[in-house]
């Protein structure tokens, strides 16, 4: 797919995403952790990535490696930021980090973050597994 496709799917879908944790009630002017996924079977490719990543401004967790369910490997990190939970900065930002995988030959894995109740307190499930209703939400 090619990245301007990739970026109005992303785009879309970052509207949806902002629109469904504000409608679940998330406090709409908090500071969100905001968790970009980054995947590679190549561990050269990943950490060239995150080196980007983190020139980008990005703070950059350390890479894990994962066994899938087939029994093949992949290596993954986050890409991290804290922003008000605005499409504009998501936009910007998922404008950036796509053409970054695709300059490294590896896979954006989409965005993730938390809900934050009224009083400012972060709840632990993550907008990027699924939503109340079951809706899935993730890349």
């Amino acid at each position: 797919m090619s990245i301007e496709r990739l970026l109005t799917a992303q785009k879309q879908e970052n509207l949806e995403i902002v629109e469904a944790i504000l409608g679940d009630g998330s406090k709409p002017d908090a500071e969100y952790t905001i968790e970009h996924h980054f995947s590679s079977t190549s561990f050269d490719r990943l950490e060239k990535a995150a080196v980007d990543a983190f020139k980008q401004g990005f703070e950059v967790n350390d890479a894990e490696e994962m066994e899938l369910e087939d029994g093949s490997v992949i290596y993954c990190f986050d890409a991290v930021a804290q922003h008000k939970l605005e499409v504009e900065i998501l936009d910007l930002a998922c404008e950036g980090l796509l053409k970054l995988a695709q300059k490294q030959k590896v896979d954006y894995d989409g965005w993730g973050t938390y809900f934050i109740d009224e009083n400012g307190e972060v709840r632990d499930d993550e907008f990027d597994d699924e939503l109340d209703d079951g809706e899935d939400i993730s890349r």
